[in-house]
């Protein structure tokens, strides 16, 4: 599994759309609006990198609102919450 994180610039007046077409994408788990530098996050969990290309290169590509984006690679998942739950659970 392949796991990502996009930071999207869109048309000021068009984050709600952007977000909500990005939402129903396969591969795309979550969309976050976002305060600062980017109006949107997307985090993309695919199977492969060909996978994620064709979502970043094709897909995002056909929402014209989308003013800029940028792909980030994630290598490895640390999470508090992942720990809680082995912990919780005896392991």
């Amino acid at each position: 599994m392949i796991t990502a994180i996009v930071l999207v610039n869109t048309e000021r007046t068009r984050i709600n759309e952007v977000a909500e077409r990005l939402a129903e994408m396969d591969g795309i788990s979550e969309v976050y609006s976002v305060s600062g530098k980017y109006d949107l996050i997307a985090i993309v969990r695919v199977p492969d990198n060909d996978a994620l290309a064709d979502l970043v290169t094709s897909k995002l590509l056909r929402i014209e609102s989308i003013v800029k984006s940028e792909t980030m690679l994630a290598f490895r998942a640390i999470s508090r919450h992942d720990l809680e739950t082995m912990f919780s659970i005896g392991m």
